[in-house]
């Protein structure tokens, strides 16, 4: 035993050896406040009154009697009572009556415990009839409550309508937004607004506001997992809003969108449409144009063609590039502003590689045949002036093991021998370079004969 536990048994033994002693200095040390070492306090259970009788049981028999008597569905519940242990049997509708006939029977005071011994009821009145009443209550109040139903689909009604009459000032919203997809997703995003404020109201005049939480709690996770399963068409969707107001292009514009090239047909809301150099349809979505290098030959009328042409390793390349840059600046269709420029591109082991550049006006003039035009009067001109184009050389092996190249055969020998025809030099016919016309007359066409909805608008800038 610890010494202030010693201690402290003195002080009661001198308390009851000396009580006369309470005035003295040692009621002091009795009446003083000492404190023990802490120790864990253990929670009483409740406690059992001991004088508890027949007459307290007959008491909690009788209320509990009572209690069940107002109550629906436990009208046959038996109560039996003693020594505070409830015993409750009889039939009930389900487990749920049960359990509430308990917990109300543990509430009342005096219980110690709760014995049920219940059976289900299967009787057809005891269970229909509830149902029956709970229906008949509910279409009680629902008739009630019509007038404020009408009223509350009323307010949302009007204020759908509002909404609708706003929507459908599409001349107002064209001239505010940039096109016409715009307006449109405009006036559409207005109707719905407006719906769901007109539910909104006829939601609150019913006291049903909780309603709206839990509706836009499950459309918030619903439209989490359509916009996961739908990202791909929301791409698409917002790449075609921006490319109606950037406008990338116009109607019949010539342009190369990554690795296809065609004229543009038009621009839908979900697919650039474009009719290609062989005149058929091509839709590309959207999101691909959004993200494509966008090349556009019509934007700029003035476009340069260029094209490679090889000289013998002999020659004179300066020479060969001022005979090529005069026969190309002879032509018509090529522009005098910017002139034609060449260089030299490589330098073989059998040739020199030369690159000529020329400019034309694609108003006036087709590109591809504008080159083709140009390859040729050069070809000519070079061959004209003396300057041999690199050709491939073979070396012959004779039975007597003797070898000859070709470059060491004569011109006649060459053309005596089969499959070898001479060159003609020196005849130049009339060269067509005029615009072919023929894809952008079937996209006017097209475009004139379709009244499908088209993004471009002329009257928009150009990104």
């Amino acid at each position: 035993m610890s010494l202030h536990r010693w201690l402290l048994t003195a002080l009661i033994l001198m308390m009851a050896v000396f009580p006369s002693a309470s005035g003295s200095g040692l009621s002091g040390v009795a009446h003083a406040q000492v404190e023990l070492p802490n120790q864990p306090q253990a929670v009483p259970e409740p406690a059992i009154d001991p004088a508890a009788n027949s007459s307290d049981d007959r008491a909690i028999a009788n209320r509990l009697r009572g209690i069940f008597q107002e109550i629906d569905g436990m009208q046959e519940v038996a109560v039996a009572v003693d020594a505070g242990v409830v015993r409750l049997s009889g039939s009930v509708a389900d487990d749920a009556a049960a359990d509430r006939a308990k917990a109300i029977a543990q509430r009342v005071s005096g219980v110690v415990t709760v014995d049920t011994r219940f059976e289900r009821d299967l009787s057809v009145g005891g269970n229909v009839e509830p149902v029956v009443d709970k229906l008949g209550t509910s279409l009680q109040s629902f008739l009630s409550a019509l007038p404020l139903i009408g009223i509350a689909i009323l307010v949302a009604a009007v204020v759908g309508l509002l909404g609708h009459l706003l929507a459908s000032l599409m001349g107002f919203w064209k001239r505010v937004t940039p096109n016409i997809f715009l307006a449109e997703l405009i006036a559409g995003s207005i109707r719905v607004v407006f719906i769901f404020i007109g539910i909104f109201i006829a939601l609150d005049i019913l006291n049903a506001t909780a309603l709206i939480g839990a509706v836009l709690g499950g459309a918030g996770v619903i439209g989490l997992a359509v916009g996961f399963a739908l990202r791909d068409t929301v791409d698409n969707y917002m790449s075609s809003i921006m490319l109606s107001i950037r406008q990338p292009f116009r109607a019949n514009d010539h342009v190369l969108i990554g690795d296809r090239e065609g004229r543009v047909v038009r621009l839908t809301s979900r697919a650039t449409i474009l009719m290609t150099l062989d005149g058929n349809h091509l839709r590309i979505p959207n999101a691909t144009v959004f993200k494509a290098e966008i090349l556009n030959y019509t934007r700029n009328p003035q476009r340069r063609f260029s094209f490679e042409l090889g000289v013998d390793a002999d020659d004179d390349p300066a020479a060969a590039i001022e005979t090529g840059l005069a026969a190309i600046n002879g032509q018509d269709f090529v522009l005098n502003d910017p002139e034609a420029t060449a260089e030299i591109r490589e330098v073989g082991d059998s040739n020199i590689l030369i690159t000529f550049h020329g400019w034309i006006d694609q108003r006036h003039s087709d590109y591809r045949k504008a080159r083709g035009a140009a390859i040729r009067v050069t070809k000519n001109a070079l061959e004209e002036s003396g300057f041999a184009l690199p050709e491939p050389i073979y070396r012959l092996r004779f039975d007597n093991g003797a070898a000859k190249s070709l470059a060491n055969l004569s011109q006649a020998q060459v053309s005596e021998m089969p499959g070898k025809k001479p060159r003609k030099v020196g005849t130049e016919e009339t060269l067509d370079v005029s615009r072919e016309d023929h894809v952008e007359k079937l996209v006017d066409s097209e475009r004139s004969d379709d009244g499908s909805a088209d993004l471009l608008d002329d009257k928009q800038p150009v990104e």
